[in-house]
């Protein structure tokens, strides 16, 4: 009995070992990085360093220093994660075949219900056949024409009665309109729930709390499911697929021959497939319900956000701010509002929130993708379904590309002959066939909406934020302007 416990043991013991040796074992030909711990890899050692340095994508840049090198290796629980630094990789991993997939774990679920759907995180046929069909259908509904041209510019209208008088935070009242904009254009209707903002704004901060924990040890949610961050996102998930189902339900009672926004576009091919027979078809509600969540919340973080650091540049820097007023009044006389295709001539304003985005992007580590095979890039071996990470801030401030990268100065994106200067390798939006869908809307929606508040309004400070939000996004921390408005020529 004694032997056969011994043996037991023994066996056991063995199997851990392996186990250990294994978990602690790179591939050959990784990517250098930090050593990796039993089980957990890098998981803690990332945690700690970004605490420190608060953010991430400071922590990633802080080992791409450590190590020297472009490509850096780690491990996050059981998964592979390599970040890739600089353009040049970049522009590589963004158009090589192999690197369009995404990752497919717990976490990237959790924000569509458990299941692999909709455009944002999935890859594949459905995400080839739902990109498409949503590109194609929002151009024909108004993307980047005259009809999104006077949602922004009513939306413009409503959200300028509230920022007038004392000081006031914008921050919802940007996230109100571009999300209203949205809206209207996925449902055909604006938002009067004023519960909607603070669901957002609990979302982001629940994705933020659970996204590192439960994306390397998805099984906490089960030892600790508030602690997590679980119980909470899995309740505002429920409470934003009860909303969007609902207005899929009245669409359906309405629904006419010709499309008034994507979802009438979306049950139209439902009941196509239907009338085809088609058995297979991979347009569902539940799909529609998926694909309006991604449309809807993918933009209205990233594209207020962004307004949030353009707004508060012009606050810090009175010269810049007097100087887009200058050439917006060449324009048009202040109190008029300027149009699309006037502000198409400016391109002052343009550089403006080009070194806006440049220097403060929202999302300044794009991913994550997912390597479809083995593969190798910069000469090392990078194995299949390793998850991909893209540094934007080592683009954005590298020093031999800028010369001054921590300078405000919009003037570099101008040329000696008063043009723009392509932007192209900034990569604001991705780059590749997973390009962001929405960047005709997000740069309409922020150009208008930025030049409109800067003709219309003198922007002061009395204290700025201390220092950013750094969560999944970039954003600024809580602020109040005064808005002076400007008087009638």
């Amino acid at each position: 009995m004694i032997a056969e416990i011994f043996y037991f043991a023994c066996c056991t013991g063995f199997v851990l070992l392996l186990a250990v040796v294994r978990s602690c074992t790179k591939p050959k030909n990784y990517p250098p990085g930090p050593k990796w711990w039993p089980f957990v890899g890098n998981t803690y050692e990332l945690k700690k360093l970004t605490s420190a340095k608060n953010g991430q994508y400071l922590a990633l840049e802080e080992l791409r220093k450590k190590y020297d090198s472009d490509v850096i290796g780690l491990k996050l629980g059981r998964e592979y994660v390599v970040a890739v630094f600089g353009n040049d990789l970049l522009n590589e991993t963004f158009y090589r075949d192999e690197f369009q997939g995404r990752p497919n774990n717990f976490f990237m679920r959790l924000r569509t219900m458990g299941k692999r759907i909709g455009i944002t995180m999935t890859d594949g046929d459905s995400w080839k056949v739902h990109r498409t069909f949503a590109v194609r259908h929002l151009k024909l509904l108004g993307l980047g024409q005259r009809r999104m041209d006077e949602l922004i510019c009513n939306e413009y209208g409503r959200m300028v009665e509230k920022l007038v008088g004392g000081c006031v935070t914008p921050t919802p009242y940007l996230q109100s309109a571009v999300m209203n904009v949205l809206w209207e254009l996925t449902a055909g209707e604006r938002f009067e729930d004023p519960d909607l903002l603070l669901l957002m704004s609990k979302r982001g901060a629940a994705f933020d709390m659970a996204g590192g924990l439960l994306n390397q040890i998805p099984w906490a949610r089960y030892v600790a499911p508030v602690a997590t961050g679980y119980s909470l996102v899995t309740e505002i998930n429920r409470q934003l697929y009860a909303m969007i189902s609902n207005n899929i339900s009245e669409h359906k009672k309405t629904l006419t021959d010709t499309p008034r926004d994507f979802m009438d576009a979306y049950l139209h091919r439902m009941n196509q497939e239907v009338n085809n027979n088609k058995s297979d078809t991979m347009f569902t509600e539940e799909q529609l319900i998926a694909v309006c969540l991604d449309l809807f919340i993918a933009g209205s973080t990233t594209t207020s956000s962004t307004l949030d650091f353009a707004i508060l540049a012009m606050a810090r820097w009175p010269d810049v701010q007097a100087k887009v007023r200058l050439t917006l009044d060449e324009i048009q006389p202040p109190g008029t509002y300027i149009t699309a295709e006037q502000i198409l001539k400016n391109r002052y304003v343009e550089a403006v929130l080009l070194e806006t985005k440049r220097l403060n992007h929202v999302t300044p580590v794009i991913g994550p993708r997912r390597v479809l095979k083995n593969t190798n890039l910069k000469g090392f071996s990078i194995p299949k379904n390793t998850t991909i990470l893209m540094s934007l801030y080592s683009v954005h401030l590298d020093q031999s590309t800028w010369g001054d990268p921590e300078v405000f100065r919009p003037e570099r994106f101008i040329d000696k002959d008063g043009k723009l200067i392509s932007a192209e390798n900034m990569h604001f939006f991705g780059g590749g066939k997973r390009r962001c869908p929405g960047e005709t809307l997000a740069q309409r929606f922020v150009t208008l909406m930025f030049a409109n508040l800067l003709h219309d309004f003198v922007i002061e400070i009395d204290q700025f934020p201390d220092g950013l939000n750094s969560g999944i996004l970039l954003s600024t921390k809580p602020y109040k302007i005064k808005m002076t408005k400007r008087k009638r020529i």
